[in-house]
Parts: C-alpha cells; structure tokens; sequence
C-alpha cells in the first residue's frame, strides 16, 4: 500500500504555522516546494533620500511585510516598474 504524501495545510495566522513546523520536517513536504528565480541588487552607489509623512511610511511598511521584504526594497521594485514604460 502507497501512502499519499502530505500537503502543507492552509494556516490562520504565523503562529499557527511556526506550531506545525516546530513538528514537521520540510523534507517530508519536497513535492510540494517549487524553485524560485533569486536575483540580487548590483552594487548601487546612488542615493535619493525621498521624504514621506508617517501614515505613508507606515502603509509602506504593512505592504512591504505582507511581500517579506524590506520597506526599501518595495519602494525601489515600485520606481523601477513605473521607468520601465
């Protein structure tokens, strides 16, 4: 008899989540990761200090948690989509 693998479930909250990895091993959840594309900023020399008001700084901040990245780094993806036009 063949066992069914296991499926990373769907969790409410972070918590949750860290819980059931505390518990589980990532290698028996292998099928279901998939490779991502990793690219790195080159070596940035220039700076462009931008001032925002602290309602704006803190709408950044929420958006650039939800991705899992840096406030600077959702900023900088947002001015380099809008050059590319």
């Amino acid at each position: 008899m063949t066992t069914k693998p296991a499926k990373i479930p769907a969790f409410k909250s972070r918590e949750e989540e860290a819980e059931f990895w505390d518990t589980h091993s990532f290698a028996d959840y292998w099928h279901e990761w998939k490779p991502i594309k990793v690219s790195f900023a080159k070596n940035l020399s220039d700076t462009l200090n931008v001032r925002f008001d602290p309602q704006d700084v803190a709408k950044i901040r929420a958006a650039a948690q939800k991705k899992g990245i840096g406030p600077t780094t959702l900023i900088r993806m947002w001015v380099k989509e809008h050059l590319q036009v």
